[in-house]
């Protein structure tokens, strides 16, 4: 559960954040203004082209959280779910298809509900080093064989990473 100390935390970053981005964007302008424009128009255009998505996945993700009871969320990713836990999470992670940006706030929603650190590292790891999903596009440029062991060494890996985040964290 937050406390006000963490909030204050989060604020300072976010308006720390802002500022620096704020201050490259001023810069941007006063170096070559079509240019900083011309990014900005690729931006939004990016923004609005994964809106729906992200969207869908905040709902998706708000329903989740809605539905499933912490005590449940805790009980199959907590801790006490031991390894087994990590591996529901490493495959889930590895199946869906979750752009990073949404990854983040999902895991910390996940950690608020009682799910272990090492479940939402290997849930996180796995989302952005394996990519069933992508696979099919993977097997056609690397081949079939270089493919599935890159992805079944980046899900031992995974593993291992989250494994050190809980000791760690």
């Amino acid at each position: 559960m937050r406390t006000s100390k963490d909030e204050g935390g989060y604020i300072v970053t976010a308006i720390f954040i802002n500022i620096f981005a704020l201050s490259c964007l001023i810069f941007a302008f006063i170096k070559d203004r079509k240019k900083a424009k011309k990014s900005l128009i690729v931006a939004l255009k990016s923004f609005f082209r994964i809106l729906p998505t992200m969207l869908i996945i905040i709902v998706f993700i708000g329903l989740l959280l809605g539905f499933v009871p912490q005590s449940q969320i805790s009980r199959i990713i907590g801790k006490q779910a031991g390894f087994w836990g990590i591996l529901v999470v490493a495959s889930l992670g590895a199946i869906l298809h979750i752009p990073s940006l949404i990854s983040f706030p999902l895991g910390a929603s996940l950690l608020e509900s009682g799910a272990s650190v090492t479940a939402v590292a290997v849930f996180i790891t796995t989302l952005t080093m394996i990519g069933v999903v992508t696979l099919p596009v993977e097997i056609k440029e690397l081949g079939k064989k270089m493919a599935l062991l890159r992805n079944g060494i980046s899900f031992i890996i995974a593993i291992i990473i989250a494994l050190i985040m809980g000791v760690i964290l």
